[in-house]
């Protein structure tokens, strides 16, 4: 078997969003010192709904299509839905990731989430 599924690779060598929003409405980022992966999310929200994302994310691979496979799955789809993002559903729709690649899905979904609580803090100024 494969160490990485076809989704985990595709994701990896075809990243989707990837970039930056320079008026984003939020940012996040995320580091792990462990394994030096740093992802950095941005949002452009209207009408409380996502209709943009970019990532830049400094890691390995499954880091990467982590990032890439959250930012499809968010895309489009209301901020109420996105804060609802769990590591284990970025890592199945990747088809899987092995256990010590796991780290990279919560990443990412610390990301995101860290993104929409910096978008609802500009709204509440």
């Amino acid at each position: 078997m494969a160490l990485y599924s076809e989704k985990v690779m595709d994701h990896f060598l075809h990243p989707r969003n990837v970039g930056v929003i320079e008026d984003a409405d939020g940012v996040g980022e995320v580091g792990n010192a462990k394994c030096g992966d740093i992802m950095k999310i941005y949002l452009k929200i209207d009408n409380d709904i996502i209709t943009d994302v970019k990532f830049e994310t400094f890691g390995c691979g499954s880091a990467i299509a982590s990032s890439s496979m959250a930012t499809e799955m968010i895309k489009g789809k209301p901020v109420s839905e996105a804060l609802e993002l769990t590591n284990k559903a970025v890592a199945e729709a990747l088809d899987g990731l092995p256990a010590h690649k796991m780290h990279c899905s919560v990443l990412a979904e610390e990301a995101i989430k860290n993104a929409l609580e910096d978008y609802q803090s500009k709204q509440k100024k």
